[in-house]
């Protein structure tokens, strides 16, 4: 897999208490929640990836704490803002308890919490980017690997100014997504099987073409990724995203796909520089919210004051 951290984060701050009560502010929810440390916690639909952070980590060798956490990418757009958020939680958390994580280990510890402590489906690859930060390919084995790639200045720069961020104004819930393909890839449906395989050969060549500059290539490839995508499940697209992304094409980009799981949330789109201009405006004319970014090289930061 094939990833790059953008100018898009999830915030937070903790201040220790004298006390056992924990309380949480989610500023994007605009929902507090508070809990004994005493006490059991109980998942009970609100806030509760971040109270199952704070039961992972326990009950023991602390008092009590005040979260807030925001973020400035919303939930649901498929830029991997709440397994962001749970990569941040996790390393405010291990620096509260004192405890020395690792890059892998904070990242294995937040998809643990999303994935196996609450059971929502999805990969591992949005907290590896998160915690890593830059551009990464990613190899999922029996193991994670995190290869850095050496993008130049260069290319860095050209790359940005030839990429947009074009929200469809769908949020939507990945989970059901996610167990749409799972669903069809355990049944070895043919297009779902293929779309898999097509996706992988297709992020090798990306990487190639990224590192040697070949931007043009890279932007076609973006565009076949997004076709093989859409193969493997019915949900991946809709009518609304069809309709921007054909939008797109026609005023000169040269690709783009859908982030994240598919369904909703962004489209990201390849488009010559000279050209860029005449795709924001046929987008917003569609009534589209059209952005640009810049690439971000750190990853998890936590510090003291």
């Amino acid at each position: 897999m094939l990833s790059a951290t953008i100018d898009r984060y999830a915030y937070g701050s903790l201040v220790p208490r004298t006390d056992r009560m924990v309380t949480i502010e989610s500023v994007d929810f605009k929902t507090t929640a508070e809990m004994r440390l005493d006490e059991e916690i109980l998942y009970d639909g609100s806030l509760d990836l971040i109270k199952a952070a704070v039961r992972r980590f326990g009950r023991d060798g602390t008092d009590g704490y005040d979260l807030v956490l925001r973020s400035n990418a919303p939930p649901g757009s498929g830029l991997g803002s709440s397994s962001t958020m749970m990569v941040a939680l996790t390393g405010l958390l291990a620096a509260h308890y004192g405890l020395h994580l690792g890059d892998y280990q904070t990242a294995e510890l937040a998809h643990a919490i999303e994935r196996d402590d609450l059971g929502i489906a999805g990969g591992m690859q949005d907290q590896y980017a998160a915690t890593f930060g830059g551009f990464n390919f990613i190899e999922f084995t029996d193991r994670v690997i995190v290869n850095p790639l050496r993008i130049s200045a260069d290319i860095g720069h050209e790359l940005e100014l030839s990429l947009l961020l074009c929200f469809t104004g769908i949020t939507r819930d990945s989970a059901r997504v996610i167990e749409d393909q799972t669903r069809r890839a355990l049944a070895s449906a043919d297009g779902t099987m293929a779309g898999l395989r097509a996706q992988k050969e297709l992020a090798v060549a990306m990487k190639a073409a990224l590192l040697t500059g070949a931007l043009h290539e890279f932007g076609e490839l973006l565009g076949q990724a997004w076709t093989e995508k859409k193969r493997m499940s019915p949900l991946i697209s809709n009518p609304r995203i069809d309709e921007l992304y054909e939008i797109a094409l026609g005023k000169g980009a040269l690709g783009g796909k859908i982030t994240g799981a598919g369904g909703g949330g962004y489209i990201l789109l390849f488009c010559d520089f000279t050209k860029k201009h005449r795709v924001i405006e046929a987008l917003e004319f569609a009534g589209a919210d059209v952005t640009e970014f810049t690439f971000d090289t750190k990853g998890l930061t936590t510090w003291r004051v």
